[in-house]
């Protein structure tokens, strides 16, 4: 099983002065989960999302970490490939780029940005944008495997042009899809390619996800593969805080949980603007309970169907508190389905110090009891561990 860190960059009280120290603070993070055994990191993509995600431009990010590290795999997690926010083509060349100078070390993620707030900024069809990561998917997955890329699809034509350079690893990255519904799951899947997926629903939910995953690649039949590289690797979020004091931890972590789903609710579901006070003592399980109370209750006022999904990222159940807590969730992920733990440390109101801490602490406790000969998950294939590794098994075999 692998694990990984993935960066929102968010925070509470984004004042220009707080939101560079908070990128900054993300570097020193990806630098000591390197130091600290982590396979990966990932970082999103987002536009204009105040408060929730102030990483608008992840391959500088991936660029700057790749430099300052030499083994930890470098994540997209995910670019925006709706082609007004990121030209396929344009995609490509960066990843490759990116993969070259890092040493072959390169994850690319794809995903929609569907958010009103972030394709208004870039004139994007809010109608097209599922169709566009599809599309421009088949067209990454073509350039780095012709001489000469030449596409002609229904809502993009690109004449024969050479993309340059080519990425170092054989035929190209491995690719995954951001996945939240079953649909994506399917589609993913379908298209041979990776999943990332939310799991603040908790191991059940993960577990089923995994069954929709796992039927969708018995059934396939390869005629929808982006790529003759075929990567079968499931991703799952893990929110976290682990530190000495676990009750302090769990405080810490459902107080940062709480500002990341207030915050996603902000710019997904138009609720009101983030809580951004942290206030000694405050019982923050209770908290948490009241404001997804309040999400269903603005949801049945407006009459929308209140479903699952729609209370998720209000769930408290997680890997806070002490190190033996995060071992036992870690364990129900695995047997979940999970083949790779992707922890939530950065969260808007959580202090560097304890981000700092408990990727020590994961490093020194958690990864190690699983390093040590226990079994893993489903066995999703897995992704390559150097330069020039196979992205997948070839067909989905295991």
């Amino acid at each position: 099983m692998k694990f990984s860190v993935i960066f929102e960059a968010q925070l509470a009280d984004p004042t220009v002065e707080r939101e560079h120290q908070v990128i900054r603070d993300c570097v020193e993070q990806a630098v000591l989960a390197e130091r600290m055994g982590f396979d990966r990191i990932w970082a999103v993509e987002h536009h204009s999302l105040k408060w929730y995600a102030h990483m608008s431009a992840p391959e500088v990010f991936l660029s700057f970490v790749a430099a300052r590290t030499n083994t930890i795999r470098i994540g997209h997690g995910v670019v925006c490939m709706p082609f007004n926010f990121n030209h396929p083509a344009r995609v490509a060349e960066r990843a490759a780029m990116l993969d070259l100078l890092s040493g072959g070390r390169l994850d690319l993620g794809a995903g929609r940005g569907g958010t009103e707030q972030e394709t208004s900024l870039c004139g994007v069809d809010r109608e097209r944008t599922a169709q566009e990561v599809e599309e421009a998917l088949r067209i990454i997955g073509k350039a780095w495997q012709q001489d000469e890329l030449e596409y002609h699809g229904e809502l993009i034509d690109i004449a024969p042009h050479p993309i340059l350079p080519r990425p170092a690893q054989t035929p190209h990255p491995p690719l995954f899809l951001a996945c939240s519904r079953e649909e994506t799951l399917v589609q993913a899947a379908e298209l041979g390619i990776g999943a990332l997926v939310m799991g603040f629903a908790g191991p059940e939910s993960i577990a089923a996800m995994r069954t929709v995953y796992d039927a969708a690649r018995a059934g396939r039949d390869g005629s929808r593969f982006v790529s003759t590289a075929v990567n079968d690797h499931f991703s799952v979020l893990c929110p976290t805080i682990v530190l000495d004091d676990p009750e302090e931890a769990r405080r810490t972590g459902i107080r940062g949980q709480r500002f990341f789903a207030q915050s996603i609710g902000h710019w997904y579901g138009g609720a009101g603007v983030p809580d951004e006070a942290v206030v000694d003592g405050t019982d923050e399980a209770a908290e948490m309970r009241r404001a997804a109370e309040q999400v269903v209750a603005r949801l049945n006022e407006q009459r929308i169907p209140v479903r699952p999904t729609s209370t998720a990222t209000f769930n408290a159940d997680h890997a806070y508190g002490s190190a033996d807590d995060a071992i036992a969730y870690v364990e129900r992920l695995r047997d979940a389905g999970a083949d790779e733990i992707m922890c939530l440390v950065q969260m808007g109101t959580v202090p560097q110090e304890a981000c700092l801490e408990t990727l020590r602490q994961w490093g020194e406790k958690v990864i190690p009891h699983f390093r040590n000969g226990l079994p893993a998950g489903r066995g999703g294939a897995a992704v390559p561990d150097g330069p020039g590794g196979p992205a997948a098994t070839a067909g989905g075999a295991e």
